[in-house]
């Protein structure tokens, strides 16, 4: 049996703080309708949907969006991962959609591909890479903003089949400038710990995940964030008896220009 253990894209990104574009170079982008965002961020781990991609460990990442006027948008994300019984050191992911408005009511189509540049499977191992279609939603009642998220993967992480992820949750804006935010999130695979002989297994049961978090500007543009992130897994279901699928407290910086 395969045992996978779970990749993803994370939320903020960071490596070091970028010097932002020459105005005339804004400026130009401005003029073909473009916006571009650089965010680089460090973290004390990096949690995916509740599971850390770096077994508790730092995390320097960069994201890059580019969206024009229309709604069109495309975007990367970087960061270092580190897996037991792998090779894999780092994570490349490609994202494209479309981001529109109904009603009040802001929604983002689009997909992502989770690359893992380096890594090679073993003679009897899957293929970590994978990609998902996702519709996000956000409203806004001041002082919250409500969001929401579905997720669907036609072949998961390590080939383990269909995947659903959904998530619900919201921010709320709090006394000395400072932003809560709060999530509740289920992840269903396929074959999780289990598979037929042309498939891998993710190598979890079905979970849910719960996140609390806190955000303020620190100056200058940093943000600093904190956030409490657990799951329903027990130890014994994490990957065959691993640790990095409980509770955790992350702590991260991050700068978007």
């Amino acid at each position: 049996m395969k045992i996978a253990y779970f990749c993803g894209s994370a939320a903020l990104a960071a490596a070091a703080l970028l010097v932002p574009a020459p105005v005339s170079a804004q400026q130009s982008l401005e003029n073909l309708g473009l916006t571009v965002t650089t965010t680089p961020a460090l973290l004390s781990d990096y949690v995916f949907r509740g599971i850390s991609q770096t077994r508790g460990g730092p995390a320097a990442q960069v994201t890059l969006d580019v969206e024009h006027s229309s709604g069109l948008y495309v975007g990367a994300f970087v960061s270092n991962v580190a897996f037991p019984g792998t090779n894999l050191r780092q994570e490349v992911d490609f994202n494209a959609g479309y981001r529109f408005a109904v009603g009040g009511v802001k929604f983002d189509l689009g997909a992502t591909y989770f690359g893992y540049p380096g890594y090679e499977a073993a003679p009897d191992g899957f293929d970590w890479a994978w990609w998902e279609v996702s519709l996000r939603a956000s409203y806004e009642i001041d002082p919250l903003k409500l969001v929401g998220q579905v997720s669907y993967a036609p072949n998961f992480n390590s080939e383990s089949g269909e995947a659903w992820y959904v998530e619900v949750g919201f921010d709320m804006k709090l006394d000395f400038d400072i932003t809560g935010s709060v999530r509740f999130g289920r992840q269903w695979i396929q074959y999780n710990t289990t598979s037929p002989a042309d498939h891998g297994a993710f190598g979890t049961p079905d979970y849910n995940v719960f996140a609390f978090g806190l955000s303020r500007e620190l100056g200058y543009g940093v943000v600093g964030a904190l956030t409490f992130s657990t799951t329903s897994l027990d130890r014994a279901d994490c990957f065959g008896g691993q640790s990095f699928c409980g509770t955790r407290v992350i702590a991260g910086v991050s700068r978007p220009f």
